[in-house]
């Protein structure tokens, strides 16, 4: 909610998140995102410098809307799982349609 709604960095765009890692100590959280948008590695990285730089102000957002002793530091890593996912679908529709021999 505070990275739809409090970010407006145009580097990030639509990204959706995919996962959140606390450690047990709650120093640190990394969080997994994906992109549709995301073709090429200097789109990525471009999304990631944008995440890395609201990661502060995200931070900040979410402490003050949940009760947690320790905020963790969010650390932000892309995660290939849903284009991989579309390739291998791409891939299972050509093979059913004799395309691929």
């Amino acid at each position: 909610m505070a990275l739809r709604e409090d970010v407006t960095d145009p580097r990030i765009g639509l990204v959706t998140l995919t996962r959140v890692d606390v450690a047990p100590d709650m120093s640190h959280a990394i969080i997994g995102w994906s992109a549709l948008e995301v073709d090429a590695e200097g789109r990525v990285a471009e999304i990631k410098a944008g995440l890395d730089s609201a990661a502060g102000h995200l931070r900040s957002a979410i402490a003050k809307r949940l009760e947690l002793r320790r905020m963790p530091e969010l650390r932000f890593r892309h995660d290939s799982s849903i284009a991989l996912g579309d390739k291998t679908l791409e891939v299972l529709e050509h093979l059913s349609d004799g395309k691929i021999s």
